[in-house]
């Protein structure tokens, strides 16, 4: 092998100490040959450059896209609530104007029955009060009293909500036995 073959890496195929115009035009042949496959190569590492590129764009673009439609779900869940609890503060300013006992009673009991139906329009559920159950009820008191069995909930102080598994507020009771 000749010393600019061995830098080029190109076997020397001649034997011979002379170059001979067979040996120079192979190893002009393997040199273009080889230019060639470099070239191809290099086109071929550019496009998968850009198409990592490309690829590393898109997802930063998607990442910045469901980022900005979480916020807008919540921004419309948001209004969307105080939408429904609009009419019910209405309510209540009408029926603060009314002095009459009975007639702010009957506004009152109106728009508790609007509210539970807001409530049950979202799926909020109120919490059953039967026996005491740790996973949903808060017992703030506790009572022996042989007339309620045990773990009965004597007295609800203030109610607990849920929306499907989800507890929202835990029911305040007081517990017997």
């Amino acid at each position: 092998m000749t010393e600019e073959n061995k830098v080029n890496g190109i076997a020397d195929e001649c034997e011979c100490e002379e170059k001979t115009p067979k040996c120079e035009k192979k190893s002009k042949k393997e040199i273009t040959a080889l230019k060639e496959e470099n070239e191809k190569l290099q086109q071929e590492l550019a496009l998968e450059k850009d198409k990592y590129l490309r690829l590393a764009a898109e997802y930063d673009n998607f990442r910045r896209r469901t980022q900005k439609e979480k916020e807008q779900i919540y921004s419309d869940s948001y209004a969307d609530i105080i939408e429904q609890l609009l009419p019910i503060i209405d309510n209540f300013e009408t029926a603060s104007k009314f002095s009459s006992g009975d007639k702010l009673a009957e506004g009152v009991q109106m728009i508790l029955s609007q509210a539970f139906e807001v409530f049950e329009k979202m799926g909020v559920t109120e919490i059953e009060t039967k026996t005491f159950d740790p996973n949903v009820h808060n017992a703030v008191m506790h009572i022996e009293d042989d007339a309620y069995g045990e773990g009965e909930i004597v007295e609800v102080f203030r109610k607990g909500y849920r929306r499907g598994d989800k507890i929202i507020r835990y029911a305040m009771v007081k517990v017997a036995n």
